[in-house]
């Protein structure tokens, strides 16, 4: 008994050890099954939301979280409603949903689980009532708000939230647009001051982060959103902060994100991105219908595309890219074994493609899964509706999450979220 128990000690230590301070994906052994569970609630329409979806997913314990903009959630045979204000909690394993109902008066755009807590971003002005602007800290049981957290956003939103070593980094059109906050009071620590600036185009909305991902490591930092300059330098769409005793901006600077798709009215198409579970790559998610003239194996619009992350040079280039030929992609996994992306696109391998499946395309309506080494997409094809797109993903070591705006999942009724379980 006394071996076993060194034995369990030290095997605990060791997974400490070897645990990721980032938020990349997990490593999967396998492609997930394409055919969901069956106990997951649903997020439907109703009176309130005329489009319900789920737009940020975690799991702390046999808990699971989901926050996007809906109000009715059913359970899994749709015979049970509860109401929900932008937030649910429910089982991991039965999908029964938790009596836990904080309210917001906006959309939830970000959950980060840490301990006994969450923090989550979005949209809104309240939660339960009291005055919180873009961020809160709720209990993890109960969803009351957590008086002591208390940051100072004056305004917009925050639409990604991160525990990284310490501290919370927040990102989004707040005043700093990305942060490092004590995740106790939520002061903001100073870590992070980069100056970013500028707007993509006068039509492309505010300045802003929308999405950044940090690697297993905790040492870089790669954010996407509409600016033009960070710390003084010129950065378009995207750019990696190297995160040490302080945060720098890094040489990295692809000329590919430099070049405007084919559609004016989306000038900012980087849509997700997420690190492989070895922080060797990460991936982008992205819109702006299909490139320019001569720009195809270049331009990264409506298309997933891989880069390394050790190449921080001012010329780095994709390592491969997947066109859709024209729909949109809003979010991607790397799990090691596949990169999942999902949008309203009916295509992948579709280079040649203009809203239209060209030579080589595969159907993948909604969802698709790609080969991580050569970005060709590979069999696994349950489809979905395809709708807005789905816009967040959470790889688990049971499988994969599947947030959306859909209502149909493998040809199965899943509104708004639906989970594919490792073989």
């Amino acid at each position: 008994m006394r071996r076993h128990f060194v034995v369990v000690l030290t095997a605990i230590a060791v997974f400490l050890l070897a645990a990721p301070v980032g938020n990349a994906s997990i490593a999967h052994p396998a492609v997930v099954n394409d055919n969901p569970v069956n106990f997951t609630p649903n997020f439907e329409d109703d009176g309130v939301v005329s489009n319900a979806a789920v737009h940020a997913i975690e799991q702390l314990g046999n808990t699971m979280y989901a926050g996007g903009a809906f109000h009715k959630v059913t359970n899994s045979s749709r015979t049970v409603t509860y109401n929900r204000s932008n937030f649910a909690a429910f089982s991991a394993s039965t999908g029964a949903v938790d009596p836990m109902a904080p309210v917001f008066n906006g959309t939830v755009w970000a959950i980060e689980a840490s301990g006994s807590s969450l923090y989550v971003g979005g949209s809104f002005t309240q939660v339960n009532g009291v005055a919180r602007r873009g961020l809160v800290k709720l209990n993890a049981t109960t969803g009351a708000v957590d008086p002591a957290f208390n940051p100072v956003v004056k305004w917009g939103d925050i639409t990604e939230v991160r525990l990284i070593g310490g501290r919370l980094i927040v990102g989004g059109s707040f005043q700093k647009k990305l942060a490092a906050l004590d995740p106790t009071t939520g002061a903001d620590t100073g870590y992070i001051n980069l100056g970013i600036t500028g707007k993509v185009t006068s039509n492309s909305g505010p300045t802003k982060i929308y999405r950044f991902a940090v690697n297993p490591a905790g040492t870089r930092l790669v954010a996407i959103g509409n600016f033009t300059t960070v710390a003084g330098e010129q950065r378009r769409q995207a750019f990696m902060v190297r995160l040490g005793t302080s945060a720098t901006l890094s040489p990295w600077h692809p000329p590919a994100l430099d070049l405007p798709c084919t559609s004016s009215s989306i000038p900012v198409y980087l849509k997700d991105v997420d690190f492989s579970p070895d922080g060797s790559y990460f991936v982008f998610a992205s819109s702006g219908f299909v490139p320019r003239s001569g720009e195809v194996g270049t331009a990264v619009c409506d298309a997933v595309s891989r880069f390394e992350t050790a190449d921080e040079t001012a010329t780095a280039a994709p390592t491969w890219i997947n066109y859709t030929g024209g729909d949109t992609l809003h979010s991607v996994a790397a799990t090691g074994v596949a990169v999942y992306a999902q949008g309203h696109q009916r295509w992948m391998d579709n280079p040649f493609g203009r809203d239209s499946a060209g030579p080589g395309a595969v159907e993948r309506p909604g969802i698709a899964a790609l080969n991580p080494t050569t970005g060709a997409a590979l069999p696994w094809n349950p489809t979905k509706t395809r709708g807005v797109g789905g816009k967040d993903f959470l790889a688990t070591s049971a499988g994969l999450w599947v947030g959306s705006d859909g209502n149909r999942f493998h040809n199965e009724f899943r509104a708004g979220l639906a989970f594919c379980p490792l073989p």
